[in-house]
């Protein structure tokens, strides 16, 4: 399931829900829709993979 693997993805990295919106798909309430029950496109899914498997090879991880 994406939040969870978003959820765990800001707790490892200490991001606060906004700025990965923000980062990921240029929408500060993407968590927080997210946590609601909202279910994205493939192509959004797509930007979020992207984004977090970008920033854990940048950061070393």
């Amino acid at each position: 399931m994406l939040i969870r693997a978003v959820e765990k993805f800001l707790r490892d990295n200490g991001i606060p829900a906004t700025r990965f919106g923000r980062e990921s798909v240029r929408d500060p309430r993407l968590v927080f829709d997210l946590r609601q029950g909202r279910e994205p496109g493939e192509r959004i899914k797509r930007r979020i993979e992207h984004f977090m498997n970008t920033y854990r090879r940048s950061v070393g991880q």
